[in-house]
């Protein structure tokens, strides 16, 4: 897999877990039309956290990535942080980072000084927290609270998303809220191929005074040298 592949593919399990959570304050109805119903349990405790963010304009959080393979293994872990404010968001990784503005995203690869523009297109199906944190849990899920367990020595309730979609490369995802501040500390993605994907916060910073509008646009002053490869 090439890099920019490889970035695409860690954006994208990103992309469901920053969507799980943050597009709770939507709406949450019960989900797949009049015959299938999500857990009332489940939406109770996700109405909790859509209170807690409602009242947030913008949100910085510290994360760790762990890859575990189909036996179980650790592949690999990767530190980051993601910053989001309206349709704007940044997302960095060792040697990658991902802006976007609301209205164009650069993918930029440090190893090869390379940055990749594109246009924000509202109508594709592409995977974005801007198109997911609109229609992520109304129409895309089932949800079912399963329990408390600990999560880095302290307690927090599992939430099983189930998609709809048959055909996505993952078939579960775990959601687990802190009991104590209804904030979501960690998601767990389980792709089809028995890749797992976690990432749990170690830090969350609503409201910061370091988000900034400027924080969403690829400067370019800043990476000497770099090439640009616009596809808009």
């Amino acid at each position: 897999m090439n890099t920019f592949a490889h970035m695409k593919y860690l954006f994208t399990t990103l992309a469901i877990v920053l969507s799980s959570f943050l597009a709770v304050h939507a709406q949450a109805p019960a989900l797949g039309g009049p015959s299938v119903q999500s857990d009332p349990d489940a939406k109770k405790l996700l109405d909790q956290v859509s209170t807690r963010f409602k009242g947030y304009q913008s949100v910085k959080a510290g994360f760790t990535l762990t890859i575990e393979n189909a036996d179980g293994k650790v592949d690999g872990k990767k530190t980051g942080t993601v910053a989001m404010k309206g349709t704007k968001y940044r997302i960095s990784l060792p040697g990658q980072e991902i802006f976007c503005d609301g209205n164009n995203t650069w993918s930029y690869d440090k190893s090869s000084n390379e940055v990749k523009i594109d246009k924000v297109d509202p109508t594709a199906h592409a995977i974005t927290p801007q198109t997911l944190l609109t229609n992520f849990y109304d129409k895309d899920y089932l949800y079912k609270l399963n329990g408390t367990v600990p999560v880095n020595g302290k307690s927090a309730q599992e939430i099983e998303l189930t998609p709809n979609d048959k055909t996505k490369p993952f078939f579960k995802v775990l959601v687990y809220v802190s009991r104590l501040t209804k904030n979501i500390v960690s998601t767990k993605v389980f792709q089809k191929n028995g890749t797992h994907f976690t990432y749990t916060l170690n830090s969350f910073t609503p409201n910061s005074p370091a988000v900034k509008d400027e924080d969403f646009v690829f400067d370019q002053k800043k990476y000497p040298g770099v090439d640009v490869v616009d596809l808009r």
